[in-house]
C-alpha cells in the first residue's frame, strides 16, 4: 500500500504526465469506420436493434442505483453523508448512457455519438472523484468533482468541434478515458477507508473487457452471428455499474478517516 501523501504525489505525476502526453502526441482522428457496426439488423422496424436494446442494462443500472441510494431506507454506508452524491451523478449518467447511446445506434452518425459519449464520460468522471474522496480527501474530492465534470464535458465538444472542421481529434477525449482507468488502478494502492477494495478491480475488468469486445465486433458477430462485439460491450459495462451497486451494499467502513 502506498502512503496517502505518496499517493497524492503520484497521482499528481499521473496527471502530468496525461496532459503532456495528451499535447504532445499526433492527432488522433476518429476513424472512418467507426459508425459501420457488425450487427446492422433490422427487427420489429427498429434499425440496429440489438445494438439499441442491449442499452437497457445501463437503464436497469442506474435506475437501480439511484432508488438504493436515493431511497428513505437505503443501507448503503458512508463514512461521510457527501461521499453519496459522485455515486448518485455515477448512476445518473449510466440512466442517461442508455437513452443517449440508443439514440445513437438508432442511426450512427457524429452528431448523435456525442449524445452517446457525454454520459459516459461523466459516469467516469465521477467515479474517478468518488475514489478520490474515499482514498485521499473529501474537501478535495468534492473540490475536483465539477473540474472533472467539465474537463470530461469539454473532451467530447473538442472532439465534435474538431469533427465539424474536419481535422477529427480523439486525443483529449482519448487521454480522458486512459486517466480515469490509470487513476482507478492507482488509487486501489491506497489505504481503503472501506471493505471490499478488490470490487474496484473487479469493475475494471468488465471496463477493459467491454473495450476487448468493442474492437472485436466483427469478428464476434461473425461467430453465428448471434451478438455482435458491441453489443457485448454495453452488457459488459452495464455489469461493472451493476457491480459497483454490490460493492456499496457489502462493503463496510474499516476506519474512521481523518477529514482535512
Amino acid at each position: 500500500m502506498l502512503s496517502k501523501r505518496t499517493g497524492v504525489a503520484v497521482l499528481v505525476g499521473l496527471t502530468l504526465v496525461v496532459i503532456v502526453g495528451a499535447i504532445l502526441a499526433p492527432r488522433l482522428a476518429e476513424p472512418l469506420s467507426y459508425h459501420n457496426f457488425a450487427d446492422r439488423r433490422v427487427w420489429l422496424g427498429i434499425p440496429d436493434l440489438a445494438d439499441v436494446v442491449s442499452n437497457v442494462g445501463f437503464a436497469v443500472a442506474g435506475v437501480w442505483g439511484l432508488g438504493i441510494l436515493l431511497g428513505k431506507s437505503s443501507r448503503v454506508q458512508f463514512v461521510d453523508p457527501r461521499e453519496r452524491w459522485p455515486y448518485v451523478i455515477v448512476f445518473a449518467g449510466m440512466v442517461l448512457t442508455a437513452i443517449g447511446s440508443s439514440y445513437y445506434h438508432l442511426a450512427p452518425d457524429n452528431d448523435r455519438l456525442v449524445w452517446d459519449r457525454l454520459p459516459m464520460t461523466i459516469v467516469f468522471m465521477a467515479l474517478v472523484t468518488a475514489m478520490i474522496i474515499e482514498r485521499i480527501s473529501v474537501p478535495i474530492g468534492l473540490a475536483v468533482l465539477p473540474v472533472l465534470l467539465l474537463l470530461g464535458i469539454a473532451s467530447v465538444v473538442e472532439w465534435h468541434i474538431s469533427e465539424i472542421n474536419g481535422a477529427s481529434d480523439l486525443r483529449f477525449y482519448a487521454a480522458l478515458q486512459a486517466y480515469a482507468v490509470l487513476l482507478l488502478l492507482e488509487i486501489l494502492l491506497l489505504p481503503p477507508r472501506y471493505a471490499r477494495s478488490s470490487d474496484l478491480a473487479i469493475v475494471v475488468s468488465f471496463y477493459v473487457l467491454a473495450k476487448i469486445t468493442e474492437a472485436a465486433d466483427r469478428a464476434i458477430f461473425a461467430f453465428g452471428q448471434v451478438i455482435s462485439g458491441h453489443s457485448i460491450k454495453h452488457l459488459l459495462a452495464a455489469a461493472a455499474g451493476l457491480w459497483i451497486l454490490r460493492m456499496l451494499q457489502k462493503r463496510r467502513p474499516v476506519e474512521l478517516p481523518e477529514f482535512a
